[in-house]
């Protein structure tokens, strides 16, 4: 029986890095086990800062990739403050910004709606049309953010009334970094109405944790389906079982972006307090992008910079050297108003490890919930540094490093099992 075709639009494909590409890179992976033969929609020339050209490997040759051209607004605005840099997140994390600076902020909040992808809308929806009116596709996915996809998708279901399913990783009107922008209240009605003519129409809506799945369905009073982030098996080194962290001393490891909204330093004082006068050895590393202010903070401390290594970004293969030699994993997760439901894809990934996981969070957020039932970690508030410091203070390195059996749950294989089954759902007759 030949498969249904699926197709899939994504901003973030190989070579583009972080957390946000694994997801759909997975998902398209496994689904041909399940029936479906996705066929991947992304822009040719993106504009993103983390590359990972590790990850081509994992995309089949029988894969078929679409790539359409893709106009962004982010050159104008390089152009004009004379800087290379890709990482757009760098204005926002400024102290002190320039007029040219405060002009892209505003235009970025008011006058590009829903956000810079947005002009890849029209010309993306007039190439896959026809394609789509040919019978090409049985079903279409789209996955934000960047919201702006899922306007392709629903003027695409509009068009041809092809079964759509819409995933969101993150939040849209509620989404945390909205706050961070100097937006009309006039815009942010906009998002609203944006947001609820996607739910409203799509024949299936999919989020990744159980407090984000909560905030959409009490926004459009209908089923949202739960999909969360997960690990792969085939990840993990051949040796893995073998990978045991050196005695001389404790090891932490954190991997992932620290930025304005994922705070390290009650950790590092927490750190500081219980090992600067201790016999106990401990040495820390940060995998990945850091915020300027976290690195200044550490080289600018004596203990500090003679404790903690900032790595800088490594290739997602890589970071399993980083974690083998860990003795505990530490997880920043945010401090906002989308913390109760802030599961990054990496917590699945630690899991899987069998390393335990410290983390900073909500204590009763929808990560910690999956911590405690796996018995794989514990998670202290922000605020708690005297909670972290007795936690270090009490720790005591594991002789064995074995994942707990829920985690199997959680395996990319199983998760693609659960989308399968959605897409036939809502393909349904």
């Amino acid at each position: 029986m030949q498969n249904k075709r699926v197709l899939i639009i994504t901003y973030y494909w190989p070579p583009s890095g972080g957390s946000g590409v694994q997801r759909w890179l997975k998902f398209a992976k496994y689904l041909p086990e399940f029936g479906w033969e996705p066929v991947i929609f992304t822009p040719e020339n993106p504009d993103f800062d983390l590359k990972d050209e590790t990850l081509l490997k994992e995309i089949s040759p029988e894969l078929e990739v679409l790539k359409f051209p893709i106009w962004e607004p982010y050159n104008l605005f390089r152009k004009l403050r004379n800087e290379k840099s890709k990482d757009t997140a760098k204005v926002l994390e400024k102290k002190k910004k320039g007029w040219v600076d405060k002009l892209g902020i505003w235009l970025r909040a008011n006058a590009i709606i829903p956000d810079p992808r947005v002009y890849w809308v029209k010309p993306s929806v007039t190439f896959l049309s026809d394609l789509v009116k040919n019978g090409q596709f049985q079903a279409v996915i789209t996955t934000g953010p960047p919201h702006s996809l899922h306007l392709i998708g629903l003027k695409l279901h509009q068009k041809t009334n092809i079964p759509w399913l819409a995933d969101f990783r993150d939040p849209w009107s509620k989404w945390e970094f909205l706050d961070t922008l100097p937006m009309l209240k006039s815009v942010r009605n906009r998002h609203e109405k944006l947001e609820k003519k996607v739910l409203s129409t799509a024949n299936a809506i999919t989020t990744i944790s159980p407090g984000f799945q909560k905030d959409f369905e009490h926004l459009i009073n209908r089923k949202t389906d739960l999909l969360t982030n997960g690990f792969d098996e085939e990840d993990l080194p051949n040796d893995w079982a073998k990978r045991k962290p050196k005695e001389e001393r404790i090891e932490i490891v954190y991997t992932g972006v620290i930025d304005s909204i994922r705070n390290p330093i009650p950790f590092l004082i927490a750190l500081k307090k219980t090992f600067e006068r201790s016999e106990d050895k401990v040495y820390m590393r940060f995998v990945g992008k850091v915020s300027e202010e976290v690195g200044k903070l550490v080289s600018e401390d004596v203990w500090l910079a003679q404790h903690i290594q900032m790595v800088g970004y490594v290739s997602h293969e890589k970071v399993f050297d980083f974690y083998a030699n860990a003795h505990l994993l530490l997880l920043i997760l945010t401090d906002t108003k989308n913390a109760q439901g802030n599961i990054p894809g990496k917590l699945f990934e630690y899991m899987a490890t069998g390393r335990p996981v410290l983390a900073l969070g909500d204590p009763n957020g929808d990560a910690a919930k999956i911590l405690h039932s796996a018995e794989a970690g514990k998670v202290f508030s922000h605020s708690d540094t005297k909670g972290i410091q007795n936690f270090l203070e009490n720790f005591i390195p594991r002789k064995e490093y074995l994942p707990s059996p829920e985690i199997q749950k959680y395996s990319r294989k199983t998760l693609t099992g659960q989308l399968a089954y959605i897409l036939e759902r809502i393909c349904k007759p």
